[in-house]
């Protein structure tokens, strides 16, 4: 099913930050330390002024280089995105980290050739501090605990959410992967991520390669929208 995109006038122009323009917003501020800890958190109604935008490649040279325009910040925010992501990955988060197909396109939109496009620093930049503000929201207007019991007192919320993987599927995968000499360790929740991420970097750039990583996804929960928050399975959060 192709799914169009939002009109240009709606995508570039309205909600895009674009340089030296106001732009209304409702924003998610950090203040986090050099470990990437959360010191304090603020959301609310904001109007942003932006002094420069970057296409992914040039923040990608900038932090390749480390030099260029706001160098400094650049690489600071990579920093911090790294240790989330190090941590994400510490706590269960699982690395589908799939090649993605795009299309060359002439002036007139037909395509004229095909090329992979692989996710570098600065797309996972951008990622992990989406999934920062994303999941900091979620626990904001989650029901509280008090005394290890959830206090029904937040308002209705629509969470996205991750349910753990169906038994079955994941012994079926755990038994093809085993043929190939990947061993999926089942014991628990995080021996499971640990040992298919372990699996899934082994077999990269291998002939059987895109086969694990379609089985893998397909051993997987279907992500869906609820009004029950109970996590993020493939994230670990």
């Amino acid at each position: 099913r192709v799914v169009p995109m939002l009109p240009e006038n709606i995508s570039n122009v309205l909600c895009s930050l674009r340089p030296k323009e106001e732009k209304l917003c409702f924003s998610a501020v950090f203040e986090m330390d050099d470990e990437a800890n959360i010191h304090s958190r603020w959301f609310g109604r904001t109007v942003i002024y932006s002094d420069r935008r970057f296409t992914y490649e040039q923040a990608q040279e900038v932090i390749e280089t480390g030099k260029g325009d706001f160098s400094e910040e650049i690489l600071l925010l990579d920093s911090l995105a790294k240790k989330l992501r190090a941590e994400r990955f510490k706590r269960g988060s699982i690395a589908f980290d799939k090649l993605e197909v795009k299309f060359h396109l002439d002036e007139s939109g037909n395509p004229t050739g095909v090329f992979f496009k692989q996710m570098k620093d600065s797309n996972k930049l951008i990622e992990d501090f989406m999934l920062l503000a994303n999941k900091e929201v979620a626990v904001f207007c989650s029901p509280k605990e008090k005394d290890g019991k959830k206090q029904e007192t937040a308002p209705p919320f629509v969470y996205r959410i991750h349910d753990k993987p169906d038994g079955d599927k994941l012994k079926a995968f755990a038994d093809i992967a085993s043929r190939f000499g990947y061993k999926i360790n089942l014991k628990n929740e995080l021996t499971i991520a640990e040992t298919m991420n372990k699996t899934l970097k082994e077999c990269a750039g291998k002939p059987e390669a895109n086969m694990i990583e379609m089985l893998a996804i397909r051993s997987m929960a279907k992500a869906v929208y609820a009004t029950e928050n109970i996590g993020h399975y493939g994230l670990g959060f």
